[in-house]
């Protein structure tokens, strides 16, 4: 009887053992599997009086070969490499908008201004004219195209924070569901049910970032980035998304906790979700931003060389280029009654940034919205003492309640305002508003030369006017006069000036007269030219072609750093995955000795009850006899 049931009992743990062994096998492609090994121990042995003799073998634990710390390294890594993956693949999508011909700035840009050059060299053609216009049509389109998908793509980010919140809520009721199943005690927990909750938890932070901490006892308790607990023990918070209380068009994350709804700090979380916050502050809004600046720095300058030229009509020149103002949107919260009108002023001041105003009950304060640092701000908000601020003049109306809060976004959007304000080809302005010249009885060598528009908006620029040098160094204006003249000094009156070169006698005259209707000339068309060299941002340091390279370079350059980032997280992450698989993953090799080591034993444990029914043969054969 003791070689049978010592035989039986090999038999059966040999067999356990077998089924371990295969089990391993067959998951050796299941994600987040965990090896499982068979404890064996010898059972009780049987006092027969004159000693103890063994009674066979019993296993003691079936156990997944894990070790927690390479775990949770992996859970690290796992997280902040699906936020570098996230970030990094809607980086490369703008970098694409901004750097492929077919849907850049660039190519259009040069394609406006050489077609404006063109016209400089036949200022009343018709058909320059015409390509003038079609190009600023498609360069403005092209600003409306990309402010377009810049909007998909923040819509793309509002759909992937609902997606992510219905698929954190999901993982984080099934993990407290196991941690409820698994119990107090992990370590006598089914090693598959430990493997999935692992295998959840590691998705769950690849939407979340963060970590998981053992409880005493064996429950697993998961926490954002920021600290936030998603699961603790055998419960389960709940995310929603909201809207932003100034962008209703923007979605943001919220923990509903006690049936209030506590919006997430974007920087408190890592994961897709992360990432997709991360990529819309620190990538699509500064670009969006950059490109309404450059929009409105096309647009102003053009329009502002526009006004200082004639038409074929011999009328001023209009705005040639429609374009939008800056936002400026109260938070939801808000008591009082007070809003605000803002208007673009002195460019060479202009920041995309976005701002926050805060009425502290006798003032405004303003800081930026990314960082919280102050900005400088002027003036009290009225008609006649608007607030400044960064190049923005803002004008209040209403009554603002204490701690009221706006968001200035100064050109964010404006891209898609853009467009042509003209379509006659004649309304172009291409020449200048006055013309001068030297009266043919005049003995001197002074010749005209660098006559200019200084005030556009003055009332006589286009007066006639006569200048008459009474001597060499004195001349009078329309009668009024003496003035003195110094050889290279600019003679200037009524928003006109010109320069003259070489030296006028007496009684040399010159004219101001106005440009005719259907003039040729070219004056304004070549200044028009020169609009993209403009130095019009950063107090007159960076010029409009200046600004459109560094917008191209900013997304080049965030969508570089997240790929070099994403690749060194990744060699992290391989690393942190190799030293798991080490401690946990199924050799094949290994299963494959072990099999044939617990295959033979089986086969002997089974010779062993064969042996023992031999016996048993013998014994009943000599009894019957």
């Amino acid at each position: 009887m003791s070689v049978l049931s010592t035989g039986t009992s090999a038999l059966l743990a040999f067999q356990r053992a077998l089924a371990t062994t295969s089990h391993n096998v067959a998951n050796i492609n299941t994600p987040g599997y965990s090896r499982q090994k068979v404890d064996f121990a010898t059972a009780s042995p049987q006092n027969l009086g004159y000693g103890d003799i063994g009674n066979g073998t019993r296993i003691t634990d079936v156990r997944r070969v894990a070790d927690q710390l390479a775990i949770s390294r992996l859970l690290d890594s796992s997280g902040e490499l699906a936020r570098l993956k996230q970030l990094s693949t809607l980086a490369d999508r703008v970098d694409s908008l901004f750097s492929d011909t077919a849907t850049n700035v660039s190519g259009v840009w040069s394609n406006f201004f050489d077609t404006v050059s063109g016209l400089s060299s036949n200022a009343s053609g018709t058909a320059d004219r015409q390509n003038v216009l079609d190009n600023a049509g498609t360069l403005a389109s092209r600003f409306k195209q990309l402010n377009e998908s810049l909007n998909t793509l923040n819509g793309e980010v509002n759909n992937g924070l609902i997606a992510g919140a219905s698929e954190v809520n999901r993982l984080a009721a099934e993990i407290a569901q196991l941690n409820g199943a698994i119990g107090s005690n992990a370590n006598t927990a089914a090693p598959d049910l430990l493997d999935r909750r692992d295998q959840l938890v590691a998705n769950l932070i690849g939407y979340t970032g963060g970590t998981a901490v053992i409880q005493d006892g064996g429950f697993m308790n998961v926490y954002t980035a920021g600290g936030q607990a998603v699961v603790v023990g055998t419960t389960a918070s709940k995310v929603t998304t909201v809207t932003d209380p100034y962008q209703p068009e923007r979605l943001q994350l919220a923990m509903e906790t006690q049936g209030q709804k506590i919006t997430l700090d974007p920087k408190s979380l890592g994961g897709q979700i992360g990432g997709l916050l991360e990529f819309r502050d620190s990538v699509l809004t500064p670009t969006q931003a950059e490109l309404g600046k450059l929009a409105v720095g096309l647009a102003s300058n053009f329009n502002d060389t526009h006004h200082q030229g004639v038409d074929l009509y011999g009328n001023m020149g209009g705005d040639f280029f429609n374009y939008g103002s800056p936002r400026v949107t109260g938070n939801t919260g808000n008591t009082g009654t007070a809003s605000f009108s803002a208007s673009f002023g002195d460019l060479s001041r202009l920041d995309g940034q976005n701002i926050v105003l805060k009425f502290d009950g006798g003032a405004w304060q303003a800081t930026r919205a990314d960082t919280g640092a102050a900005v400088p701000m002027t003036g009290t908000g009225t008609a006649a003492d608007p607030l400044v601020l960064n190049g923005v003049e803002m004008v209040m109306s209403g009554t603002p309640a204490q701690n009221d809060r706006f968001l200035l976004q100064p050109t964010a959007g404006v891209a898609g305002t853009l467009s042509v304000a003209i379509t006659d080809t004649s309304r172009i302005a291409a020449a200048a508003p006055v013309k001068a010249a030297a009266s043919l009885g005049n003995t001197g060598t002074g010749k005209v030369s660098g006559v200019a528009v200084s005030d556009y908006t003055n009332t006589n620029l286009r007066n006639p006017a006569a200048i008459v040098f009474t001597s060499a160094t004195e001349y009078t204006l329309d009668g009024a006069g003496p003035f003195t003249y110094t050889a290279g000094q600019t003679i200037s009156a009524n928003g006109w000036s010109f320069v003259l070169d070489g030296a006028p006698k007496v009684g040399d005259s010159f004219t101001i007269s106005p440009t005719p209707a259907g003039s040729s000339d070219n004056t304004n068309a070549l200044l028009l030219a020169k609009v993209e060299d403009a130095k019009t941002f950063n107090a007159g340091t960076v010029t409009l072609n200046g600004a459109l390279g560094g917008l191209t370079t900013l997304v080049g350059s965030a969508a570089r750093a997240a790929d070099y980032s994403l690749q060194a997280q990744q060699v992290i992450t391989d690393q942190a995955q190799a030293s798991r698989d080490s401690v946990s993953g199924v050799n094949l090799d290994e299963e494959a000795a072990d099999m044939l080591r617990l295959q033979q034993a089986y086969q002997a444990a089974s010779q062993l009850i064969s042996t023992a029914d031999t016996m048993f043969q013998t014994i009943l054969g000599a009894v019957s006899r």
